[in-house]
This record gives structure tokens, sequence and C-alpha cells, in this order.
């Protein structure tokens, strides 16, 4: 086979292979002979149907096969012996001459190609990155305690209606004929102040008279309280009396051992200075992470800047985009492609950071980290200490899940950058109180 590459112009080029008899027949002949072996046809015997029926027959798409895998390994060669930067995938060249399997024996293919520029991603030490270290105050701590609290409280009965009470009872137009029984409402989700003043104080058995229209923000909770269509709750202006029948009222559990237990299973503390300190703990590793988050924009941010003056085929890039996203039109295209192409400046220069800090990313790193997220997932529904074998077993369900995988490794190999950089940045450590590290983000 031969194999030419014109000079990168732009950072495109063509690459020409070509194919005589010498270089594919063989393999030709080797599959023509497999599907006689194989062939059954009417009047011969199994495996002896004559090798030029077989030939007439599937001969040419035999040699289509031939010369497209023959192409493709060719190509892949000339790319890696090259050590060529290749973005996307050669392109068949609008200028290939036309391939004719009947009347040729030796054919030719052009294909397009594009490499990526000539950068430098890495930083040094006069890249400035800051480290925060997220102070964690008494008052954050004592706040996560009582969240705790309220979190495994409990609903009691009450005699008298106290702010954040849920009330249930039979309600009735003061004039006309909406009754609703067991209807229930918290008076502290009304928007109307003088609407909750008049149930705060009440007593069980006691009716109320207010009205829904100015109680409440909207007709949805309008027609939610009184079972009736949301048009019919937008023309609702009248007054309505409320029975008061139940008072349920929530309150925050003791902090004492059964709560220590509730949050922490078999390896509670044994005292509220403990728990205490447990908690404390648990919010500073909550920092950390929230801190080496904000590491990891402010690094990428500086390695994009690196990238940001590059300039790439955009043209070929376009084209290659299309062909290999068959539902993507020219508008939509147009309109994501800066992003593309941020995303493309980003993949190349992880790879580069990558091969510069010998980092490999691992299937214990991808484990441990899909735990992590796990645990993430649980949090945020109040799971705060899910059992180790439950995560682990959710975390291998995730890693079956190809996007979840995919992007689960992306996001190991970025942190093991982050982390390698520290080492060659010039990093500040910074401390900062949570309401200014807050501000960061803004």
């Amino acid at each position: 086979m031969k194999i030419e590459q014109s000079e990168l112009k732009n950072l495109t080029g063509v690459i020409s292979l070509t194919l005589e008899p010498a270089d594919y027949q063989e393999d030709v002949t080797k599959q023509l002979k497999e599907v006689r072996h194989k062939a059954q046809m009417p009047g011969f015997r199994p495996g002896m149907v004559p090798i030029g029926l077989v030939k007439k027959m599937y001969g040419k798409s035999i040699l289509a096969d031939v010369l497209n895998k023959k192409v493709g390994e060719g190509l892949q060669k000339h790319i890696e012996d090259n050590k060529l930067q290749i973005l996307g995938d050669p392109l068949p060249s609008e200028n290939s001459p036309k391939i004719d399997l009947d009347n040729e024996d030796t054919f030719s293919f052009l294909f397009d190609i594009a490499v990526a520029p000539e950068f430098d991603a890495k930083l040094n030490g006069k890249d400035k990155l800051t480290e925060y270290e997220i102070e964690v105050t008494d008052e954050m701590a004592n706040n996560q305690v009582n969240s705790y609290a309220e979190r495994f409280g409990e609903y009691i009965a009450a005699e008298e209606v106290a702010e954040g009470d849920i009330v249930k009872g039979l309600t009735k137009q003061a004039e006309g004929e909406i009754v609703k029984e067991n209807a229930v409402l918290n008076p502290a989700y009304m928007k109307d102040k003088n609407q909750q003043k008049l149930f705060i104080g009440a007593k069980k058995g006691e009716t109320v008279t207010f009205n829904p229209a100015k109680a409440f923000e909207s007709e949805v909770e309008v027609s939610s309280l009184l079972g009736i269509t949301k048009e019919q709750a937008q023309e609702l202006k009248s007054d309505f009396t409320f029975e008061i029948q139940e008072i349920t009222r929530h309150t925050a559990a003791k902090i004492d051992s059964e709560l220590f237990a509730k949050v922490y299973g078999e390896n509670a503390p044994e005292d509220e200075s403990e728990f205490r300190a447990r908690v404390k703990a648990e919010i500073e590793a909550n920092m950390a992470e929230d801190s080496k988050y904000k590491f990891g924009l402010d690094a990428k941010e500086a390695i994009m800047k690196k990238m940001e003056k590059l300039e790439f085929p955009v043209d070929f890039l376009k084209r290659w985009v299309l062909a290999t996203n068959e539902k993507m039109t020219q508008e939509e295209l147009d309109k994501d492609f800066d992003k593309m192409l941020d995303e493309l400046k980003w993949h190349l220069a992880k790879d580069q950071l990558m091969k510069e800090y010998n980092i490999d990313v691992q299937k214990e790193d991808v484990e441990a980290y899909a735990k992590e997220v796990a645990r993430m997932q649980f949090m945020q529904y109040g799971l705060m200490h899910v059992d180790d074998q439950y995560l682990t077993n959710y975390a291998n369900e995730m890693l079956k899940q190809e996007n979840q995988l995919r992007g689960i490794v992306e996001r190991v190999a970025e942190n093991k950058i982050y982390d390698a950089l520290k080492g060659v940045a010039k990093v500040e450590q910074k401390q900062i109180s949570h309401e200014e590290f807050g501000k960061l983000f803004g």
C-alpha cells in the first residue's frame, strides 16, 4: 500500500492511499473460500459451490469490505507512525476519485485530516492559585445540630394554634354553597399577615372566619384548600368559616442519646459534647470538598486562559461534527460551536497534563469516587449515614451506565490534575469565612 501525506497548511492536510492487487487480493481470496465453505445452493453439496459462482455472487461486496478494512488500518498506522494529533476523524475528501470495483484493480482514496495546534497548557510558578480554608464556626455547628433535631422530631396534637402548626377542620363558604370537610391549612403559608393572626391562638373546637382569596397567594392554593377548580378559585372573593377539629404541631427531638443514634446509627457518640464535635468535623469535611471544587474551577480557568488564543481548523471541525451527527442542523452547530470548541480545548489540555504528570486513572479511583457521588446523593435526601455495603452496591450499579462511568472517569482525572498543579503553580493558602466564600461564586 502506498501512503502519502500533503504538507499541512492551516492545520489541515490530505492523506492519499493507493492499493494494488498485491495489497488486498490474498485477503479477498481467503474470504471467498470461507464463504464457499459455508455456502448452500440448490444443486450443490454444502461447501462444493464453484468458486467462480461464489465470486460472481459475493466478490464485489467482499472486495469492498477488504478495501475498507485495509484503508482503515493504513490510516491508523500512518497516524500512529507520524505521531499526528488528529482532531476528530479523517474525512473522505471531496476530491476523492470514484471507485469502480467492476473495471479497476488499483484503487486510490483521499482523506482530509486536521491536527491540533501546538500549545502548552502547563502551569508554573508564575501562575497564582488560591486554596481556601473555610472557617467552620460554632454557630454553623449549632445550626446543623438544630437541623438534626428538627429532622428527627415528631408531630404531636395541640389544643391551641401556634405559629407553624397545621390545622384541620370543616370549612364553609359564609355566603354560598362551598363546603370542604377535612380541609388542611398551615397559617404560616398565608401571604397576608392579618389572615394568619386570625388563626394564631385559636383553640380546638373554635371557629375562625377568614378570606381564602386574601390569605393565599395563588388560585392553586385556594382550589387545593377548598376542593374547587382553579377557575372557581379565580372568581372567589367571599369569606369562609373554619371549624378547627385538629391541631398538629411539629416538635424538635431532644438532643440526647436517642437523637445521636438516629443520626449516626451503631457508631453514635456517647454524649452531647462528642456529638457536636462530630457534627462540626462533618461540616469541615464538606467545606474542604467545597474548597477543592473552587480550586478546580480556578485551575481550569487558568489552564483555559493558556488555550484561548489558539487557532483551530474551524471549517474542518464543523464539517466533521455534521458528518458524525446526522440529526444536527447547521443552525444548531453554529449556535453551539463555541461551546464545542471550548470542550475540545479542555480535552486537549487534559490529555497533555495527564501525560506531563504521569496521571493514570485506576479502577479503584473510579469506584471510590462513585461511592462519594452516591453518598452525596443520599445526603440530599436527608440520609446522612448510609451503610457502606449499600453505597458500594449503589455505586456499582451507577458505573454500569456508560454515561455515568464516562463522567466519573473524567472527574477523577480532573481532580488528579488539580492535585498535581498544587505542586507546580504558586498556591496561596487563605482562610475565609463561609459567607465570604459563598460570595466568590457570585
